[in-house]
Parts: structure tokens; C-alpha cells; sequence
């Protein structure tokens, strides 16, 4: 990765005008996202009430899983997911002493999962309340990872060229990266890829390529 280059404060700007450039696919694509939530939460419900009850009577501690992230040019906002792990306060000290050693570390033997998050985790089933996130317009389907607020300080330009867009449920990094050692310029890499050749066949191959990957469970724990 080209560091020089990358952190060029010109190189946001670039992006930026490059996205306001392509208004008509940003305006279907938020239509897509809208009525696809929409759809895929009533199929999903069911199954998203049976998760919310077994973790619940499963383990202490709310079955939401809530955190700040930030999405489009930074702006705040509450991802949602369901809670794999036992309720302790010390998992996001934990995540962010592993970030700052460059690496997103993921186990299946991790201590912290419950045994019903080890399976929602594997089978990604813990993301489905990101339609909520969807569908009021703080995420798309594809798009960038939604960061925490602790990323943007530590590599603020780096940031702001990936920030140009919402983040997505599912992206490059998502599906390249779903195993261990995954470095935070890796997932920079991949999003930039994807904002550099944004367009409705790169979102739906993305999609195509989600899929087998998610039914597979490749890399997810």
C-alpha cells in the first residue's frame, strides 16, 4: 500500500466530487436498499425473534448488541447486531489494544463468545438487525466496514477516503478477509477498491460472491 499517496488530504477531495458525480446511481441504489430491507426483514422476522428469545434465555445481558460506529463522512450513528458474546464492558478495551497492534484478531475458540454466539457468529446471523440499519439509511447492502470512532483518529486520512460512501453490510473486505490476521491497511486496500469502481455490477457482484461465502461460513466465527 502506497502510504505517500493514499493520505493525500487532495485525494478525499477527488473522491468526494467523484461521488457527487454519480447521483442517479446513488439515489436507485438507496431505492434498492429501501425496498430490499424491507422485504428481506419480513422473510427474516421470524427467525430474527427466535435468535432475540434464545439469547435472552440463553445468557444475561441484552440481546441487541449496540455500538457507535461512523458512516457517511463521519457522521455518528448505532450499528445493531445480535449479541454473540457474554456481556462484559471490557470487549471493546480488548478490540482496541488488538486494532492498535494491526491486527483484527477472530477465533472460534474465543472465551468471550457464548456457545449460541459461536453459532449465530458463524453463520453470520448476528448481522440480520443491520437491515434496521438499512433501511433507515445509516448503511447500505455495499459499501466500506463501518469503523469505530477510535479508527478515525488513528488514521484519519486514511479514513476520510473510504468515508465518501455509507458502509455497507457486506463489501471486499467482508469477503476477502473472513479469517484471521487481516491488517486495518488490508481492509483500507479492499475498500478503496471498491470506491474506485463503484457501480451497480461491482455491488452486485459483491453480492453474488456474499452469498456462497456467507452459506459456506468461510472465515466466520
Amino acid at each position: 500500500m502506497d502510504l505517500a499517496h493514499v493520505v493525500m488530504p487532495h485525494r478525499v477531495v477527488e473522491l468526494r466530487q467523484t461521488i457527487k458525480n454519480k447521483i442517479v446511481y446513488l439515489s436507485i441504489k438507496r431505492i434498492i436498499d429501501i425496498f430490499s430491507s424491507l422485504i428481506l426483514i419480513v422473510i427474516f422476522l421470524p427467525l430474527m425473534l427466535i435468535v432475540y428469545l434464545t439469547i435472552k434465555l440463553t445468557s444475561s445481558g441484552p440481546a441487541i448488541f449496540k455500538q457507535e460506529r461512523l458512516g457517511l463522512l463521519g457522521k455518528p450513528f448505532t450499528i445493531y447486531k445480535f449479541r454473540s458474546m457474554y456481556y462484559d464492558e471490557k470487549n471493546d478495551l480488548e478490540y482496541f489494544i488488538k486494532f492498535h497492534r494491526g491486527t483484527f484478531t477472530k477465533s472460534k475458540d474465543d472465551p468471550r463468545l457464548t456457545p449460541f454466539g459461536k453459532y449465530i457468529r458463524k453463520t453470520s446471523i448476528d448481522e440480520l438487525p443491520q437491515l434496521f440499519n438499512i433501511l433507515i439509511g445509516d448503511m447500505s447492502f455495499v459499501g466500506p466496514r463501518p469503523v469505530l470512532d477510535f479508527q478515525i483518529t488513528a488514521y484519519p486520512y486514511l479514513h476520510e477516503l473510504r468515508n465518501v460512501v455509507k458502509p455497507g453490510l457486506t463489501g471486499y473486505w467482508q469477503i476477502k478477509n473472513r479469517r484471521n490476521g487481516s491488517t486495518i491497511f488490508d481492509m483500507i486496500d479492499y475498500d478503496l477498491e471498491y470506491i474506485n469502481n463503484l457501480s451497480f455490477y461491482t455491488d452486485f457482484k459483491i453480492i453474488l460472491l456474499t452469498i456462497p461465502s456467507v452459506l459456506k461460513c468461510e472465515g466466520a466465527v
